[in-house]
């Protein structure tokens, strides 16, 4: 009787391919060398955490009984029991101090190794809440500390840590990211970001398509010394609301472009783009400083406008309710003054935030009870609701390079790196993460980035082979046709097992399904090679 032991052998061996072709494991290397007597380099430990990441992302423990379970040795070579807690953690420890130029490295090899078109850049923070006080952190300046900030998920009562991402327009692939501290103001990190990219991306130019925090003086006056184009957002404050309401919305120009979300819908109720262009002035913080002039592309939605206008209607409804309730209540038991009066409309106008559009006042009848008397002044909401849809994009584009319209679609491209933080935050598991130190955080992040360039490559290759547009049955259980996503291939692919017998037969893939056929096909993966070549 021959005995068969089967293994999870999921998408080990697209990511093994993938990895190999990026060559973390040789850029890891020969960055961080490790001793000649180790059993495994660091390079080895470095993918299979990133594989890990890819196909059962967890919090870092038992990363060994993973590997017994999945065909790890029969793909990468790495004996499980080798994978045990402290290996690990050596080889965090190792890759800490060359964070940057690991991402560096790894991100210009992506460019060259696929052929992505690097023309448009996309460049975003996040935050990550973490656990715990962190009172022994690694003071090193090269290591980012763990600190209170502004988290993008608002638990204000816990420490965070951030990274950004530079995601190209073509296939949102993530070829660059950096980890940062958690009190590290963004709107800093803009010109670190931009002289990153111009080293993985020379001698190519690009096009830095990021958010309002690029906004700044200092910001802005790198970019144009250094030649870079951009497109962002203008911060609310730095346009005053009576800008838009002086603007014609007749005079402004349709542009001829739809969502991929508005796709489905009928024409008639999809979100509409108008666009008007002015200059906008920036002045430096000394006398001394040039005066900046940019091109301003002036922009109104109808889905912001009624986005708007619904959540203005729902703030004014909830504050008449609650200002109706109080002018019966006035008088009585709790409300028996015109202070506790006046104290309670002082509360609703702060929490509906209704403060700039109330109008009240109160009165002490004869009989010494206060009464409540209000309104709201419909000629300011008439004045909001003027400017409602409208924002500014500023850029150093030319009207040669891209007309108003063209501006806006390239800037709608920002999307693609919110998408690729949701996958970060979602099928790689980025939270929980069981590890101590800030030096070990900040590498774990930096794995789970290259993890994610991984997947990103892997939906990338997919469509591209694929077709433009073109889509595909049998993802999900009603066979809708779609395009595949780096979570669904993933998915599909995780269901792949490998049957190993008797040493003189040759191991076996049970492939079950013709998705999982079709998806290795537009991969172009030879997934009956089990154990992949060690560097």
């Amino acid at each position: 009787m021959v005995s068969v032991v089967e293994k999870r052998l999921g998408a080990l061996p697209v990511a093994a391919e993938f990895l190999r072709r990026l060559d973390v494991a040789g850029i890891v290397d020969a960055l961080c060398p490790g001793g000649a007597s180790a059993h495994l380099t660091h390079g080895q430990v470095i993918e299979v955490l990133i594989a890990n990441r890819l196909t059962s992302p967890a919090p870092l423990v038992r990363v060994g009984d993973w590997a017994r379970t999945w065909a790890v040795e029969e793909v990468f070579g790495v004996e499980p029991g080798l994978l045990n807690d402290d290996r690990l953690a050596r080889a965090l420890d190792a890759i800490a101090p060359q964070l940057e130029q690991i991402a560096g490295t790894v991100g210009a090899r992506a460019i060259a190794e696929f052929g992505i078109d690097v023309g448009r850049m996309h460049w975003d923070m996040t935050s990550m809440s973490v656990q715990g006080a962190y009172p022994d952190q690694d003071q090193d300046c090269a290591f980012p500390l763990i600190g209170y900030g502004h988290p993008k998920d608002r638990r204000v009562d816990l420490k965070q840590i951030q990274a950004g991402l530079a995601v190209t327009g073509d296939g949102g692939i993530p070829v660059h990211a950096r980890v940062l501290g958690g009190g590290t103001a963004e709107v800093g990190q803009v010109v670190g970001a931009m002289k990153d990219l111009q080293k993985i991306t020379a001698p190519r130019k690009f096009l830095l398509v990021a958010g309002s925090k690029l906004v700044s003086y200092a910001n802005i006056a790198a970019l144009l010394e250094a030649r870079v184009p951009f497109i962002a957002p203008v911060p609310a404050s730095q346009v005053k609301d009576e800008v838009y309401a002086a603007l014609d919305l007749e005079q402004a120009a349709v542009v001829d472009w739809v969502p991929d979300r508005e796709a489905g819908k009928d024409p008639a109720e999809r979100e509409v783009y108008r666009v008007l262009e002015d200059t906008h002035t920036m002045g430096g913080p000394r006398k001394r400083d040039p005066v900046l002039k940019l091109r301003r592309i002036l922009v109104h939605s109808t889905g912001n406008a009624a986005g708007q206008k619904a959540a203005r209607d729902k703030r004014l409804t909830r504050a008449r309710e609650d200002l109706d309730t109080l002018a019966r209540a006035a008088g009585g038991r709790y409300y028996s003054t015109a202070e506790k009066v006046a104290a309670r409309v002082g509360v609703i106008a702060a929490k509906r935030r209704v403060t700039s559009c109330l109008r009240w006042h109160t009165d002490t009848g004869t009989n010494g009870k206060p009464s409540l008397d209000w309104s709201f002044d419909q000629d300011l909401l008439n004045a909001e609701a003027a400017v409602d849809g409208w924002y500014a994009l500023i850029t150093w584009l030319t009207a040669n390079q891209a007309d108003p319209a063209q501006v806006l679609i390239q800037y709608k491209g920002q999307g693609t790196v919110e998408r690729r933080y949701a996958d970060f935050k979602g099928p790689l598991a980025v939270t929980p993460v069981f590890v101590q130190h800030n030096h070990r955080v900040a590498a774990l992040i930096q794995v789970i980035c290259l993890a994610l360039l991984v997947f990103s490559l892997i939906e990338r290759q997919a469509r591209r082979a694929l077709g433009p547009q073109q889509t595909m049955a049998g993802l999900y259980p009603d066979n809708r046709r779609v395009r595949p996503t780096g979570r669904m291939i993933l998915y599909h692919l995780g269901e792949l097992t490998l049957r190993i017998g008797h040493i003189t037969d040759p191991p076996t893939i049970q492939i079950t399904r013709g998705v999982q056929l079709h998806l290795l096909d537009l991969l172009d993966v030879d997934i009956r090679q089990t154990r992949w070549p060690q560097t």
